[in-house]
């Protein structure tokens, strides 16, 4: 028998054909839109209803009045206490998404009304590092918190995070308890911290902050799980429904308090600001 021989050419570098797909066009049901479209309809598909992810900044212009939103601690950068290095280094990896987002880390926290109400924000962008929880993320939460309970308002947290920051070690994961540590002193303090959880919102972010909330909610479609349900399924070995890990199948067993498409999101939450504050 004739020996086989491999020609294929591996193209270094060269992006995969789903992330070659214009980011105007759904990924559920194909349609296409121009950038004044998808604006006009909150990045949401009006076809399919798929939410498009969307960065601090956007996420931050839908939600709150205008003119009202003061951003704190914007100058805290991650440092790069282990020095280190993988295909690059880490401070290079920093660098590139401090480029690609205009945000100096993975999170955006600030002072802000919805609808009248005042209220602490804090909203973390996927686009940087995959919204992971370095140092930096988890002190400006912290520092949220603090703000929150200084001010007496209700403490808005909105999440898209693939989990702790490798590049720091330690250091990372020492988050997951000093985020819940600034929690109970929120809930001490009486202070309410309202969860929006989007697209996705695994790991550690969902292990710590993201499932303490008075009141938690996601956006239809959102992945919310400890692990994604491929690496389940390749551990557990068993077929899984549809819906793991999904805000619906969450919603189902009680894990979220509502599911709000992002058209509903302001007015539902200023809703919860008034309830609060008439609570407070």
């Amino acid at each position: 028998m004739a020996q086989r021989i491999d020609v294929s050419i591996e193209h270094k570098g060269a992006r995969p054909l789903s992330e070659t797909r214009h980011p105007n066009t759904c990924p559920s049901c194909g349609s296409h839109y121009r950038e004044d479209e998808l604006e006009q309809n909150l990045a949401v598909c009006p076809q399919c209803g798929h939410h498009f992810p969307l960065g601090a900044r956007e996420r931050i212009e839908q939600l709150v009045d205008p003119g009202t939103f003061t951003e704190e601690d914007a100058g805290l950068r991650s440092a790069d206490p282990l020095g280190f290095f993988d295909l690059r280094p880490y401070t290079e990896r920093l660098a590139e998404a401090e480029l690609k987002t205009g945000q100096g880390d993975a999170i955006v926290i600030g002072r802000a009304e919805i609808d009248g109400q005042p209220c602490q924000l804090s909203v973390m962008d996927f686009g940087f590092m995959g919204g992971s929880m370095g140092s930096v993320v988890g002190e400006k939460f912290v520092r949220a918190c603090e703000q929150a309970i200084d001010r007496r308002v209700p403490l808005v947290s909105v999440t898209a995070s693939g989990g702790a920051r490798m590049q720091e070690g330690i250091l990372s994961l020492m988050q997951l308890p000093k985020t819940v540590c600034a929690v109970e002193d929120l809930h001490d303090a009486r202070v309410a911290l309202v969860n929006v959880l989007a697209h996705p919102t695994t790991a550690g972010v969902l292990a710590s902050f993201a499932s303490l909330g008075d009141v938690t909610v996601a956006e239809p479609g959102a992945l919310i799980s400890f692990t994604g349900p491929r690496v389940v399924q390749q551990t557990t070995r068993e077929k899984l429904p549809d819906d793991f890990g999904l805000a619906e199948s969450n919603f189902r067993f009680g894990h979220l308090d509502a599911i709000v498409p992002r058209a509903e999101l302001r007015p539902y939450l200023a809703r919860l600001l008034r309830l609060f504050g008439n609570a407070g």
